[in-house]
């Protein structure tokens, strides 16, 4: 492994940005059927988002669980809940979400 010094620790930090961490779960009519639709015009909405620069990040979850999807959003906590809620999916109780704040930095990304 690499040796990390404190200044570049301490560096690497100063260039923290802050994000917006979406964790998408099985809302009451998850379950309800009939709901493809609806759930593929979840992920085209997604996808207009990421094109928008403002999802860089988006995990669908397709374990079984809970949770059906972890995203990282470029803006405020507040402004994703205006985003989220607005999302046709979440305003037809398929899915429900948490927002958490979060800090990450420039240039991180999935291998």
């Amino acid at each position: 492994m690499t040796a990390i010094t404190d200044q570049f620790m301490k560096d690497t930090i100063a260039k923290a940005k802050r994000y917006a961490i979406v964790i998408l779960k099985k809302g009451p009519a998850f379950d309800a059927g009939n709901t493809e639709h609806l759930i593929w015009e979840h992920g085209r909405r997604n996808f207009e988002l990421r094109a928008a620069g403002l999802l860089p990040i988006v995990c669908p979850v397709n374990d079984k669980s809970e949770v059906c999807g972890i995203a990282i959003f470029s803006g405020s906590v507040e402004e994703v809940h205006k985003i989220m809620d607005g999302d046709p999916a979440v305003a037809a109780n398929i899915f429900v979400y948490e927002v958490h704040a979060c800090r990450s930095f420039p240039g991180d990304a999935l291998p």
